[in-house]
């Protein structure tokens, strides 16, 4: 016959449930943040190349990490970014020249100082920063059908390019490339719908 809990195993059995809600919430905030900013993302959203600011977005926050060879710059760069799209959305500013400038500036930079190390950790995020430019670039010349499924295969490619990032634990840090992920997909599933609908 076993003996009865003592006060202190009870205490011990407490406190990791405590650990294991608190680890969990660590775990999942930023898939939440993904899930909310991809909702006020879609909030609103009339014509699916609307999105396209996000795609470039998507690659700008990436540039800023590689050229400052800071993990913490892919959250910098978003802050601004969502910011500008703000701006697109409400106050009729037309973000993509200023995140394509944003861009201009980053690679500059990025130039001058060489801080990205391995080495070609800057380049491959310019490369992908012109791949993701040009996609959202072309996407608001189209039709409103065909550039808005244009965008939302832009932004899958971008959520592919965010799990290859967070599995190799390159240029920014996992739980942004987690966030940006969970963001990217939400994100392109309303924006196809919508084009598909247009």
């Amino acid at each position: 016959m076993s003996a009865p809990p003592s006060v202190a195993d009870e205490s011990r059995s407490i406190g990791r449930r405590e650990d294991r809600r608190g680890l969990s919430w660590r775990r999942v905030w930023p898939a939440a943040l993904g899930v909310l900013v991809a909702a006020g993302t879609a909030y609103g959203l009339g014509d699916a190349r609307d999105a396209a600011p996000v795609v470039v977005a998507s690659g700008l926050v990436y540039l800023a990490a590689g050229a400052t060879g800071r993990r913490a710059a892919a959250w910098i760069a978003f802050a601004v970014t969502f910011a500008l799209i703000g701006l697109d959305k409400f106050a009729a500013v037309d973000a993509l020249p200023w995140l394509f400038a944003l861009a201009a500036v980053l690679l500059t930079f990025g130039l001058v100082t060489r801080r990205t190390r391995p080495w070609w950790a800057f380049p491959l995020q310019v490369a992908g920063m012109a791949a993701f430019g040009a996609l959202a670039y072309v996407a608001v010349q189209l039709s409103p059908a065909v550039g808005g499924v244009l965008v939302g295969a832009a932004l899958l490619g971008h959520a592919a390019w965010d799990l290859v990032h967070h599995r190799a634990h390159r240029v920014v840090d996992q739980r942004f490339a987690e966030f940006c992920a969970v963001l990217d997909v939400l994100v392109a599933v309303v924006v196809v719908v919508l084009a598909l609908r247009s």
